[in-house]
């Protein structure tokens, strides 16, 4: 079983017809391109083989859908293709491997934590020049922040 949050998503969700949908219109309903569509096929990042139609034209489901949002997801906080790849084969495969899924969601976890932390702490240094520039700006000495001079040559 495929479990999403569908709650995250940013747009109401519309019910899939049961032919399902054309690749464009899943494009547009996951945000992604019909190119990224393509690739996660190919790149082996889907759970199950998207239908076709009779003239072999893709048609995409809910569940289609929501896995492609996990996909987009796990890549928007760097999740290496690799890893994603693994998490499908480990989806497709069913029960008996939700240890080894976890483990995979789990360290990829603590990676995108720890990049949060390194951001957090750059934002803290930005945050600091902008409290100074404020303060220098407001008591009227700007000019007196620091600039490199240019060497004499340069000038």
């Amino acid at each position: 079983m495929l479990e999403v949050d569908t709650q995250a998503r940013s747009k109401p969700a519309h019910p899939v017809p049961e032919e399902g949908l054309s690749i464009a219109e899943a494009a547009r309903r996951t945000g992604v391109s019909v190119h990224t569509l393509r690739y996660y096929e190919r790149a082996g990042l889907v759970v199950s083989p998207v239908g076709r139609t009779t003239g072999g034209q893709r048609r995409y489901h809910g569940v289609d859908l929501k896995w492609i949002v996990i996909c987009t997801k796990m890549r928007a906080t760097g999740m290496p293709i690799k890893a994603i790849r693994r998490y499908a084969q480990l989806v497709s495969a069913g029960v008996g491997n939700e240890q080894e899924r976890l483990a995979l969601l789990e360290a990829h976890r603590a990676e995108v934590a720890a990049k949060l932390a390194e951001i957090q702490e750059n934002l803290r240094l930005i945050d600091h020049k902008i409290d100074v520039y404020r303060g220098r700006l407001a008591a009227g000495d700007a000019d007196q922040l620091w600039a490199p001079s240019q060497p004499a040559d340069a000038r």
